[in-house]
């Protein structure tokens, strides 16, 4: 579409051209990589975020960071929106695909200013992604799944970029423990049976795995068991309170006889109800020295939780649903929903329930289940930036322990990956590409190497040198990456500083697409915007 015939289509429709097009989408996706290329690693710095409500939040993360930044700018928006895509798929690489990106637009640019024609480029690194696939399957490398020490690594290699190193030491095994906790043989891993629970208390190193269940809440009855050891656990989706009949089902009374008389006869099947539940719990608790406790979706009205306190019996309404999946998975048993199911083959197990009170909050602890299938991280912070930069953290650690589970394969680290990438396109694709293609290829080559870089640069070292020193020992055969404590090359199977494979395949798959697209394009048009006014 020509300038003139947007005018016609739409009179109020900026135009930028050619030039100007290519020109923009070049600077918004080196801008956006300026400002998240020091975040990269696990010596990349921290930006700070305040919303227009004046609300302070700490992150490295790159999917906060671009979610939270209120871009405006339509490439960077796109750029933004394929990298948060990468972290809802795989859980971890939004920061490395911006700069991929931004790097292939800026390695384009000197091949575009020297007068390649942009559909050139665009074969190249089209035939470059290709390549670059199969690299990537024949360097995965095979793991044992069940190898708890390999995925340590992996947790800890995750965890070590998005926070403090001792921090990031504490959760490793949290991370790991809750994923192999909720794992079943021949069965999706569902990380939604892992609760991440939040206490304002403390700091973080005091946060743990509990294995089993924490509730936001306590018992509704001051006279209730605060702690109970060898617990009998009973979930139930049934009301243990008065319901108005007469609002619920209309029903119609002539004198105030006939209403008391449909009260006592409410309240009669209510209280018969509780009566089952302590018979059941007489049943399967008296004469040894076993708790009860009743946890239930619905309510319980004081005058059934003045019952079940006087024979003992820790009761908890208005449970979530989430947790009563969540309780009858770590504990066993299962959930019912009527009197009628009551016998003592539906009950949980736990070896200790207990209420903590923190503040005016109340908490209850599910504690010492056998063979969980559900667990909770409990974070403790001292303040909510510290908490919430935490939950980020442990969510992308998990997801980095599930997809080794997945894929049973690891790249290796620290750049390590990249620079024999780099290699292999400059030695081998390029050979298999004729005429002036071989600079699409070229450009995706030298777009590889943004990692190593950016993760010397944010060590404190000399990115040129770094990237010198690391070529040398690949020419020599030796495939390593950097070092960031001592900037020296190394090999970083020898550390166990592994990627994962997925969010590898992921970059390298999107990261072409983004970019091919935003070369391809020659025009940008909005209607009744003047574009060179923002």
């Amino acid at each position: 579409m020509s300038a003139a015939a947007a005018q016609t289509v739409n009179p109020n429709a900026d135009v930028l051209k050619k030039g100007d097009a290519s020109n923009m989408n070049i600077n918004a996706a080196r801008g956006l990589q300026d400002v998240l290329k020091s975040n990269l690693g696990p010596k990349g710095t921290l930006k700070m975020l305040v919303s227009g409500a004046g609300d302070i939040k700490l992150t490295k993360d790159g999917k906060v960071l671009l979610t939270e930044m209120q871009i405006q700018n339509p490439t960077a928006c796109m750029i933004a929106r394929i990298a948060t895509a990468q972290d809802d798929t795989t859980g971890d690489g939004t920061t490395s695909a911006v700069l991929i990106v931004g790097e292939i637009m800026k390695q384009a640019e000197r091949h575009l200013s020297d007068g390649v024609h942009p559909r050139l480029l665009c074969e190249g690194i089209e035939a470059a992604k290709g390549a670059v696939l199969q690299f990537l399957d024949s360097v995965r490398v095979a793991k044992d799944c069940t190898d708890r020490p390999l995925l340590l690594q992996i947790a800890q290699a995750s965890l070590r970029t998005k926070m403090h190193v001792e921090l990031a030491d504490k959760f490793t095994e949290m991370v790991v423990d809750a994923v192999l906790c909720v794992r079943k043989p021949d069965a999706p891993i569902d990380l939604h049976m892992v609760e991440i629970m939040h206490m304002q208390h403390k700091s973080g190193m005091e946060s743990r795995l509990v294995k089993g269940l924490v509730m936001d809440h306590g018992g509704r009855h001051p006279g209730m068991p605060k702690k109970l050891s060898k617990v009998r656990i009973l979930t139930m989706n049934i009301d243990l309170e008065y319901q108005k009949s007469e609002v619920n089902s209309g029903f119609y009374y002539n004198s105030a006889e006939q209403r008391e008389k449909m009260v006592a006869a409410e309240r009669a099947y209510t209280d018969e109800t509780v009566r089952k539940v302590i018979a059941l719990k007489k049943q399967v608790c008296d004469g040894n020295d076993k708790g009860f406790v009743v946890i239930t979706q619905k309510g319980i009205d004081p005058i059934s939780l003045d019952m079940l306190c006087k024979e003992g019996i820790m009761g908890l309404r208005r449970a979530k649903r989430r947790n009563m999946e969540r309780l009858v998975l770590a504990c066993g048993g299962q959930c019912i929903n009527s009197v009628e199911e009551l016998s003592p083959e539906i009950l949980g197990h736990a070896g200790e329930v207990y209420e903590y009170v923190l503040g005016e909050e109340k908490y209850t602890f599910v504690e010492k289940v056998v063979n969980p299938t559900s667990c909770t991280v409990l974070l403790k912070g001292s303040n909510d930036h510290t908490i919430a930069q935490l939950k980020d953290a442990v969510r992308d650690g998990l997801r980095a322990v599930k997809n080794v589970l997945i894929d049973k394969a690891v790249v290796p680290g620290a750049g390590a990956f990249e620079m024999a990438l780099n290699k292999h396109l400059k030695e081998n694709v390029t050979k298999m590409v004729e005429g002036r293609a071989k600079r699409g290829v070229e450009a995706f080559a030298e777009a590889m190497l943004v990692v190593p870089k950016t993760l010397a640069e944010n060590s404190g070292y000399d990115p040129q040198d770094a990237i010198i020193d690391m070529q040398e020992e690949h020419d020599r055969g030796n495939v390593v990456g950097f070092d960031i404590s001592i900037g020296e090359p190394f090999d970083p199977t020898m550390s166990g500083i592994y990627d994962n494979f997925l969010v590898k395949q992921q970059i390298l798959h999107s990261a072409p697409i983004i970019a091919t697209q935003l070369l391809c394009t020659d025009e940008v048009l909005r209607a009744g915007v003047n574009m060179r006014k923002r």
